[in-house]
């Protein structure tokens, strides 16, 4: 049976992860400092950066048109997810989370990128000298609904293989 209007939960993760998103990033807006960090455990900060580019800054000094490219890219992953998801049939539901997640996600971002050309990171997490990059609650959704889809095509996938060869559809 095909997801059509049930996808409608999924589209409601994939709103809350904007909300969370953009409500987190505002607190970071209005109670951070630009580059200063601030200390929440010995390996947790919260430091307010601005990236132009893509994950981990890739891009950032290209001189402007990169914020045009990745908007572009997330449109139009944005709108494949949102009909992959309607299309999907409802037994799909850690695909469809991840999914959901990652657009969500990639509409966070996405807003920064069109109203304030540049995306807003607070995230850092370190150990020793070494120092991920900063990132946002968009970028976390990301990451896990990726880790989920990696998960769901190695593990979960061989439920619904396994039931359409019994149909003998697959």
């Amino acid at each position: 049976m095909r997801n059509g209007w049930y996808s409608l939960r999924w589209y409601a993760l994939a709103v809350l992860v904007i909300v969370l998103d953009q409500y987190t990033k505002l607190l970071a807006e209005s109670d951070l400092d630009y580059g200063r960090p601030v200390e929440v455990f010995s390996w947790f900060n919260l430091t307010l950066q601005y990236n132009t580019g893509a994950a981990f800054s890739f891009l950032s000094d290209a001189g402007g048109w990169q914020r045009y490219f990745f908007s572009g890219v997330a449109l139009l992953i944005s709108v494949a997810l949102v009909i992959w998801l309607y299309t999907m049939p409802r037994s799909d539901k850690l695909l469809a989370a991840a999914l959901a997640l990652i657009l969500g996600g990639a509409l966070g971002n996405l807003w920064d990128r069109l109203v304030l050309g540049h995306v807003v990171d607070f995230i850092s997490v370190h150990y020793g000298g070494y120092y991920f990059p900063a990132f946002n609650i968009a970028d976390a959704a990301i990451s896990v609904g990726a880790a989920l889809m990696i998960f769901d095509s190695l593990f979960g996938g061989q439920g619904r293989k396994q039931s359409k060869e019994e149909l003998g559809t697959g």
